[in-house]
């Protein structure tokens, strides 16, 4: 098994400094050598490739955009009718994947539309979020990038996420058969919707990518 490596996500940690550039300088001074951000779209492309440039650290991970966070958002790869949105997000993440020389980008899922039932859609999110996937696999294979997706938990964190447990995960993947698209495991969000951890890893291990821990305050 290979070492671990542990990234310092700036979305989370230094926020005491605004500027996302500024805390891949504050991420370096602290040791790391890699960094991941959630959305870095409201930060100068320029000011990032320079911070980046200047310390060494490696962007190893970025989110496609979030969507119309005031309509409450949260990623648009599964949403019904936001097609076309996605592929427009897609293509802003890839542009700051490549100035960054980022290698993965998380694709999300997306949240179940305001007042509607989660089974009653979750046929046709899933079948976008296929289409959006392969669409994505496409396009990134030919930039060397990979894509990931995450389940994110409906218990705690996001009641309307669509993705939301490993098991779902790893069905949409052998659907897809994409082998540039793969699984990022959380393993606060794993814990909480199905436990038994070591069993889950093993099953979807062929899938995964990364493993992440996001107990406890964010900012610690």
């Amino acid at each position: 098994m290979a070492p671990l490596k542990f990234c310092a996500n700036i979305s989370w940690l230094f926020t005491e400094l605004p500027d996302l550039s500024q805390r891949i300088y504050a991420a370096a001074s602290a040791g790391f050598q890699a960094v991941e951000a959630a959305w870095l779209y409201d930060t100068d492309l320029q000011e990032l490739q320079r911070a980046r440039e200047a310390t060494g650290v490696e962007v190893v991970l970025i989110n496609t955009p979030p969507g119309d966070v005031n309509a409450g958002e949260l990623g648009l790869g599964a949403v019904p009718g936001r097609e076309a949105e996605f592929r427009q997000g897609l293509d802003q993440a890839l542009k700051y994947a490549k100035a960054l020389n980022c290698r993965r980008i998380h694709l999300m899922a997306g949240r179940v539309p305001v007042g509607t039932n989660r089974m009653a859609v979750a046929k046709e999110m899933e079948a976008i979020f296929i289409q959006n996937l392969n669409y994505a696999a496409d396009i990134l294979s030919k930039e060397g990038v990979t894509g990931l997706i995450e389940p994110i938990n409906t218990r705690i964190t996001d009641p309307r996420y669509f993705l939301d447990s490993p098991h779902q995960a790893a069905g949409i993947l052998e659907k897809l058969g994409k082998p540039n698209i793969k699984l990022q495991m959380d393993i606060f969000h794993w814990q909480i919707m199905d436990g038994n951890l070591t069993q889950k890893h093993t099953q979807v291990f062929s899938h995964n990518w990364s493993c992440s821990d996001c107990s406890g305050s964010r900012q610690e």
